[in-house]
């Protein structure tokens, strides 16, 4: 595959070899922002296509008590409920050594999804000065849809051109959101502050939707908005099974 100038592409050749490259990616990432803060911040996604990414990153020697695991999008569920990204994170990412990392949910417990937006924005304000951005790891659905970013959702030309990191989406009537259309999202503006942006990919069909996106444009395909922020370059760890 031929690559933008914004993207480095890395293929492997199982799950197994895709998971320990990107694991280590990250790693990498954290220790070198823990070398230049007090604190690191790394940003997950939900579903199960990191899985197996986030439980070789949490076997890695790291200071995680210095660390902040957060995400990138979250379901307008509470956190223990089905579809909740925050458990698909604790339950991949949140054992062992990782234990000991401090984990900033995005939709807290009887909390509405507009008040969640203010609350994580705020968040992110007051830490900036001490706490780095390691990395953000995306993933991408069938429809080009990445975090919670879908095309044709209501606020999504909003969230594109936000100046603040989160921002709520309705994704209603949007085939790849399913049961829970309303949404907190990471937009470019969060994601551009990342040391470090990895997109997470398995499978040759999600393969062929990533090259059309390269030649859309945001609206039509979100994820080329990871490929339009300046600074870093998009890692997309691939693997055809």
């Amino acid at each position: 595959m031929n690559a933008a100038p914004s993207c480095v592409w890395h293929a492997s050749a199982d799950e197994a070899t895709w998971a320990q490259d990107a694991a280590a990616a990250l790693r990498d990432a954290l220790a070198q922002a823990l070398a230049r803060a007090p604190r690191a911040m790394i940003l997950l996604s939900g579903g199960t296509t990191p899985a197996p990414v986030h439980r070789a990153l949490a076997r890695l020697e790291l200071d995680w008590g210095r660390v902040v695991v957060s995400l990138v999008d979250e379901r307008d569920v509470e956190p223990d409920a089905d579809g909740s990204n925050a458990r698909l994170a604790a339950e991949s990412m949140l054992a062992g050594a990782a234990s000991a990392a401090e984990f900033w949910p995005l939709r807290p417990r009887d909390v509405s999804l507009d008040a969640a937006v203010a609350a994580a924005n705020a968040r992110w304000r007051a830490a900036s000065a001490r706490l780095e951005l390691a990395a953000v790891v995306l993933g991408m659905g069938e429809d080009a849809h990445t975090a919670s970013l879908f095309p044709g959702a209501r606020g999504l030309a909003a969230a594109l051109a936000a100046s603040d990191p989160y921002a709520a989406i309705d994704a209603s009537g949007c085939a790849g959101a399913g049961r829970w259309p309303r949404r907190i999202t990471l937009t470019p503006a969060g994601w551009a502050e990342a040391s470090t942006r990895l997109l997470l990919m398995r499978g040759d069909a999600k393969r062929v939707v990533f090259e059309r996106a390269m030649n859309s444009d945001a609206m039509r395909a979100p994820v080329h908005a990871a490929l339009e922020v300046p600074g870093v370059p998009l890692h997309v760890h691939w693997c055809a099974a």
